[in-house]
Protein backbone atom coordinates (compact mmCIF):
# COMPACT_ATOMS: atom_id res chain seq x y z
CA UNK A 1 0.00 0.00 0.00
CA UNK A 2 1.35 3.30 -0.90
CA UNK A 3 1.34 5.97 1.70
CA UNK A 4 -1.04 8.93 1.60
CA UNK A 5 1.31 11.94 0.98
CA UNK A 6 -1.80 14.39 1.39
CA UNK A 7 -1.79 14.31 4.70
CA UNK A 8 2.20 15.49 5.03
CA UNK A 9 1.26 18.34 2.33
CA UNK A 10 -1.71 19.87 4.48
CA UNK A 11 -0.09 19.27 7.63
CA UNK A 12 3.06 21.47 6.08
CA UNK A 13 0.80 24.11 4.77
CA UNK A 14 -0.53 24.28 7.78
CA UNK A 15 2.52 24.89 9.71
CA UNK A 16 3.54 27.22 6.83
CA UNK A 17 0.06 29.62 7.70
CA UNK A 18 0.29 29.55 11.18
CA UNK A 19 3.87 31.19 10.81
CA UNK A 20 2.61 34.34 9.30
CA UNK A 21 6.14 34.88 7.34
CA UNK A 22 9.54 32.93 7.27
CA UNK A 23 10.77 34.93 10.14
CA UNK A 24 8.20 33.69 12.59
CA UNK A 25 9.30 30.58 12.77
CA UNK A 26 13.27 30.73 12.73
CA UNK A 27 14.36 30.22 16.23
CA UNK A 28 16.24 33.73 16.94
CA UNK A 29 19.44 34.16 19.53
CA UNK A 30 18.88 36.33 22.23
CA UNK A 31 20.02 39.46 21.96
CA UNK A 32 23.23 41.29 23.63
CA UNK A 33 22.58 44.47 25.80
CA UNK A 34 25.03 46.60 26.46
CA UNK A 35 24.84 49.60 28.80
CA UNK A 36 26.87 52.42 27.77
CA UNK A 37 29.07 54.16 30.08
CA UNK A 38 27.10 57.64 31.63
CA UNK A 39 24.31 55.94 30.20
CA UNK A 40 22.63 55.69 33.97
CA UNK A 41 23.15 58.08 36.37
CA UNK A 42 25.40 58.73 39.72
CA UNK A 43 24.02 58.41 43.00
CA UNK A 44 26.02 60.75 45.02
CA UNK A 45 25.38 60.44 48.47
CA UNK A 46 23.55 57.39 48.04
CA UNK A 47 20.59 56.56 50.79
CA UNK A 48 22.40 58.86 53.29
CA UNK A 49 20.71 56.34 55.96
CA UNK A 50 22.87 53.25 54.66
CA UNK A 51 26.42 55.00 54.55
CA UNK A 52 28.48 57.12 56.32
CA UNK A 53 30.51 60.01 54.55
CA UNK A 54 30.61 60.54 51.29
CA UNK A 55 29.46 57.57 48.59
CA UNK A 56 28.69 57.84 44.90
CA UNK A 57 26.76 54.57 43.68
CA UNK A 58 26.73 53.91 39.64
CA UNK A 59 24.43 51.44 38.98
CA UNK A 60 26.18 49.11 36.00
CA UNK A 61 23.38 46.36 35.79
CA UNK A 62 20.04 46.21 37.00
CA UNK A 63 18.57 42.25 36.98
CA UNK A 64 17.15 41.14 33.77
CA UNK A 65 14.39 38.27 34.25
CA UNK A 66 15.34 35.32 34.70
CA UNK A 67 18.63 36.49 36.28
CA UNK A 68 18.57 38.27 39.39
CA UNK A 69 21.98 39.63 40.20
CA UNK A 70 22.90 43.06 39.91
CA UNK A 71 25.89 45.26 39.61
CA UNK A 72 27.08 48.63 40.78
CA UNK A 73 30.83 50.93 40.83
CA UNK A 74 30.53 52.16 44.15
CA UNK A 75 33.20 54.87 45.52
CA UNK A 76 33.56 55.55 49.57
CA UNK A 77 35.56 58.57 50.11
CA UNK A 78 38.70 57.89 53.12
CA UNK A 79 36.79 57.38 56.31
CA UNK A 80 33.37 56.37 54.57
CA UNK A 81 31.64 53.10 54.59
CA UNK A 82 28.10 51.46 54.40
CA UNK A 83 25.74 50.84 57.74
CA UNK A 84 25.79 46.92 58.98
CA UNK A 85 23.91 44.88 56.35
CA UNK A 86 23.25 41.44 55.02
CA UNK A 87 22.17 40.27 51.78
CA UNK A 88 19.77 36.82 51.13
CA UNK A 89 21.83 35.42 48.45
CA UNK A 90 25.08 37.07 49.56
CA UNK A 91 27.13 39.24 47.63
CA UNK A 92 30.60 39.98 45.73
CA UNK A 93 32.69 42.60 46.23
CA UNK A 94 35.78 43.27 43.78
CA UNK A 95 38.25 46.50 44.76
CA UNK A 96 39.48 47.94 41.61
CA UNK A 97 41.13 51.45 43.36
CA UNK A 98 42.00 52.52 46.64
CA UNK A 99 42.29 50.95 49.89
CA UNK A 100 39.38 49.43 52.09
CA UNK A 101 38.17 47.92 54.92
CA UNK A 102 35.32 45.27 55.28
CA UNK A 103 33.99 43.56 58.95
CA UNK A 104 31.88 40.74 59.68
CA UNK A 105 30.04 41.20 62.93
CA UNK A 106 31.55 39.78 65.58
CA UNK A 107 34.97 39.21 63.30
CA UNK A 108 38.37 41.07 62.84
CA UNK A 109 38.61 44.58 60.58
CA UNK A 110 39.99 43.33 57.11
CA UNK A 111 41.87 45.33 54.67
CA UNK A 112 40.96 45.22 50.97
CA UNK A 113 43.23 46.07 48.35
CA UNK A 114 43.07 46.69 44.45
CA UNK A 115 42.23 42.62 42.70
CA UNK A 116 41.10 41.32 46.08
CA UNK A 117 37.69 39.35 45.89
CA UNK A 118 35.45 39.21 49.14
CA UNK A 119 32.39 36.91 49.61
CA UNK A 120 30.12 37.47 51.70
CA UNK A 121 27.63 34.58 51.83
CA UNK A 122 24.40 35.13 52.73
CA UNK A 123 22.83 36.37 55.88
CA UNK A 124 26.18 37.16 57.29
CA UNK A 125 25.40 41.01 58.50
CA UNK A 126 29.15 43.25 57.54
CA UNK A 127 29.87 46.32 56.70
CA UNK A 128 32.30 47.94 54.10
CA UNK A 129 33.94 50.83 52.71
CA UNK A 130 37.32 53.31 52.99
CA UNK A 131 39.61 53.43 54.97
CA UNK A 132 40.17 56.17 57.10
CA UNK A 133 42.64 57.99 54.99
CA UNK A 134 42.45 56.49 51.72
CA UNK A 135 39.52 56.37 49.50
CA UNK A 136 37.95 53.15 47.57
CA UNK A 137 36.15 52.31 44.79
CA UNK A 138 34.87 48.35 44.33
CA UNK A 139 31.80 46.36 42.42
CA UNK A 140 29.47 45.22 44.36
CA UNK A 141 27.64 42.10 42.35
CA UNK A 142 24.40 41.21 44.13
CA UNK A 143 20.99 38.42 43.64
CA UNK A 144 18.07 39.69 44.52
CA UNK A 145 15.58 37.14 46.61
CA UNK A 146 12.31 38.10 45.95
CA UNK A 147 13.02 41.12 44.63
CA UNK A 148 15.01 41.95 47.74
CA UNK A 149 18.83 42.46 47.19
CA UNK A 150 19.91 43.80 50.80
CA UNK A 151 18.79 44.59 54.34
CA UNK A 152 19.81 47.43 55.83
CA UNK A 153 20.79 47.56 60.29
CA UNK A 154 22.39 50.02 62.37
CA UNK A 155 25.18 52.25 61.96
CA UNK A 156 28.92 50.97 62.45
CA UNK A 157 30.66 51.86 65.90
CA UNK A 158 33.71 53.22 65.43
CA UNK A 159 36.33 50.50 65.35
CA UNK A 160 40.25 50.88 65.26
CA UNK A 161 41.78 51.36 62.12
CA UNK A 162 43.78 48.47 60.91
CA UNK A 163 47.25 49.28 58.45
Amino acid sequence: MKPDSSNAVAAALLTAAACLGPEACVAREPELVITRVGSTPSAVGAEPANFSGRVRVDMLHLPVAPGRASAASVSFEAGARTVWHTHPLGQTLVVTSGLGRVQRAGGPVETIRPGDVVWIPPGVKHWHGASPTVAMTHLAITEALDGQAVVWFEPVVDTPATP
